[in-house]
């Protein structure tokens, strides 16, 4: 029984991986994030040229222990 729950879940895990992929297109099956594009977004970017990405800052070292004080 356990056996045929796991076999059940890897293929429903299977076919989700390739419904999400838009591996069963040629049947129909597209997920919406595939047909819907919004290369509006793109015209309303103000300045990309301008964004930075910086490299997160170095953690400090901990502050010293005192023992019994």
């Amino acid at each position: 029984m356990l056996r045929l729950l796991f076999v059940v879940l890897l293929l429903a895990n299977g076919l989700y991986f390739a419904w999400s992929e838009g591996a069963l297109a040629a049947f129909g099956y597209v997920p919406a994030s595939l047909t819907e594009r919004e290369p509006q977004r793109m015209s309303q970017q103000i300045r990309p040229q301008a964004l930075v990405i910086r490299p997160a800052p170095a953690p400090s070292a901990p502050a010293p222990v005192r023992n019994g004080q």
